[in-house]
């Protein structure tokens, strides 16, 4: 079904963008990966993937808040595979601050890896998706892109606008083969949460199972984790024939997070 697609995936080099990449690899879709960390780790997981999976697996080192490189990563990716055809803004980072406290190159730095970047992709990508008349463009969001919790003041914008560009850009391509969605999870247990387990565990005093039940999941009514294979299998879903018509949406998957 997708076998000889390609695709960018960023933020990949671990976490949830990792296991989209590699659930995609596994389907036989090439895979160009993105992100920061030791070269030679990357190296090995880029290698591993595509030994074991037979695809072709590519690296770009693009700087998600400069828009010349971002442009370069998706002409590379082009280049090598000679199309993108699925693309997973997938990259992003957090900082957490009252707003009158919040540092401004904080700001200016989540605005541009979560939510710029997405825009810059996008437009560098979808020209060929629409000449090919196919194409799937998946942003990762989050529950707070439909809601806000405090001391989020960066992340919580950053990730509203994300769902509104999901909206733009499906309105823009509806006639066309290419689709654009949004996916909204909770809490997965990624690196990034679990530095704040360990954080909110030495702030709070408490051991860090009682941090997950009682300041982490809190919001989260089913009280786990969202499984980044649970995520990777959703990605699969969107890029498959009964995906076709799913496009300007904010899927929720966040055990009823936002449902209150």
């Amino acid at each position: 079904m997708l076998k000889g697609k390609s695709a960018l995936v960023t933020g990949s080099t671990s976490g949830i963008g990792l296991g989209i990449a590699t659930g995609l690899a596994d389907a036989g879709v090439n895979v160009m990966l993105n992100g920061f960390g030791d070269a030679g780790e990357i190296e090995r997981l880029r290698a591993e993937l595509e030994q074991r999976t037979g695809v072709k697996v590519a690296y770009s080192a693009a700087d998600m808040t400069r828009p010349e490189e971002i442009t370069r990563m998706v002409e590379d990716a082009e280049t090598q595979f000679g199309s993108v055809d699925v693309l997973v803004n997938n990259a992003g980072i957090q900082h957490v601050s009252p707003v009158d406290e919040f540092p401004v190159d904080k700001w200016e730095r989540i605005l541009a890896i979560n939510l710029s970047s997405n825009f810059h992709t996008i437009r560098a990508a979808l020209p060929g998706m629409k000449r090919r008349n196919w194409g799937r463009i998946i942003n990762i969001a989050s529950a707070h892109g439909l809601v806000a919790s405090p001391f989020k003041a960066a992340y919580v914008a950053a990730k509203h606008g994300v769902v509104g560009l999901t909206k733009t850009v499906a309105l823009e391509v509806a006639e066309t083969g290419v689709t654009c969605v949004a996916i909204c999870p909770g809490y997965v247990r990624t690196p990034l949460v679990e530095n704040q387990i360990r954080d909110q565990a030495k702030v709070h005093g408490k051991p860090e199972a009682e941090v997950i039940r009682d300041v982490i999941l809190a919001a989260q009514p089913n009280k786990r984790f969202v499984e980044i294979k649970e995520l990777s299998d959703l990605v699969l879903f969107l890029c498959s024939p009964a995906g076709a018509s799913i496009s300007g949406s904010a899927l929720q998957i966040d055990g009823a997070w936002t449902a209150r």
